[in-house]
């Protein structure tokens, strides 16, 4: 199950408290101070996984907290600290506060880390505060509480190209074609119910990401349909691979409605490179398909691309041009 969001709760170690502790040596006036420093508790971090493809896991798990930091011990013996919590989480998520919505930080490769709430500091034993006119100090630092943190995890998936079109514009259909996904494909509206991650392989083993974001309808800015819930995954693209149904009335006022509902939403999106195809050319007359080939849509100045994922007609072309932008 695709997973996208969670929220949870993390809290790092408290630092053990220091030492109160005299040596009892011959010759040593009153034994001399002795208690050892409390252990540093245990933090929490963040590590990018490049085998995670999914926040499923904190639907079950909400709470992590790290241990705490040992007491420090008799003759200058120091407590153990506490061991840190390592939790890992896919490329792509990003790290938001629960309560302010701030994005804290953007774990966008593979290992990377986070250290989200450090662990507080041991406190020091009394063997620390002797001084010549203290000689035999009867107190010691308590241990530093651990930083707490409610964070929201917003995972947005990393690809090279995002295909964007309506419902049975035949996405899914096209990532099946031309990668190993196996996205769940039928004739109705939004089959596919959660994104879609393929790995194209192209020409002398080199390969293109590409992402299949479920069908976005006029007012997914406003949460309608299932767009507002998906946008947030083609943010990361680097191509947009507009598609639309050949077949349809009016691909003009598609692509518009398309764009516009890009636009709205995020003007990182506005800015992103966009190629334009119609699909499904398999459905008309060769007589019609060379007439639109020759046309343009309004607004539109790079090429129109024209494929059949039914025939592989126009595939390779496709990722031709796809491939060039890339890696120009």
């Amino acid at each position: 199950m695709f997973i996208d969001y969670a929220k949870i709760y993390i809290k790092a170690g408290n630092g053990g408290d220091g030492a109160v502790a005299f040596r009892r040596e011959k010759y040593v006036p009153k034994g001399g101070p002795a208690g050892g420093n409390g252990g540093t508790g245990g933090s929490v971090i963040f590590r990018a996984d490049r085998n995670l493809t999914t926040l499923l896991d904190f639907q079950y798990k909400r709470k992590y907290i790290a241990d705490d930091g040992d007491p420090g011990g008799s003759s200058l013996k120091d407590g153990k600290n506490g061991q840190d919590i390592i939790i890992k989480i896919p490329i792509g998520t990003l790290i938001k506060d629960a309560e302010t919505n701030e994005i804290i930080f953007d774990l966008d490769s593979d290992q990377k880390e986070f250290v989200a709430v450090k662990g507080g500091k041991g406190g020091k034993g009394n063997s620390n505060f002797a001084t010549p006119t203290n000689q035999t100090p009867r107190f010691a630092e308590p241990g530093r509480p651990g930083a707490e943190k409610n964070i929201e995890l917003e995972l947005k998936l990393i690809a090279d190209v995002g295909l964007v079109g309506f419902p049975n514009s035949g996405k899914s259909t096209l990532i099946s074609v031309i990668s190993d996904a196996k996205p769940k494909i039928a004739d109705y509206p939004f089959t596919t119910l959660e994104p879609n991650l393929g790995i194209v392989r192209y020409k002398n083993y080199q390969s293109i990401t590409v992402a299949d974001i479920p069908g976005i309808i006029e007012g997914a800015h406003l949460g309608k349909g299932l767009g507002l819930k998906f946008l947030r995954h083609i943010e990361r693209t680097k191509i947009l691979l507009i598609m639309i149904d050949i077949t349809s009335e009016d691909y003009v006022k598609d692509y518009k409605t398309l764009l516009g509902e890009l636009e709205k939403y995020s003007k990182i999106l506005s800015k992103k490179k966009k190629f334009v195809a119609l699909t499904k050319s398999d459905l008309i007359e060769p007589k019609e398909l060379k007439k639109l080939r020759s046309k343009k849509i309004p607004g539109y100045k790079g090429e129109m691309l024209i494929f059949s994922s039914a025939t592989k007609d126009g595939i390779d072309k496709l990722l031709d041009v796809l491939w060039k932008e890339l890696n120009d």
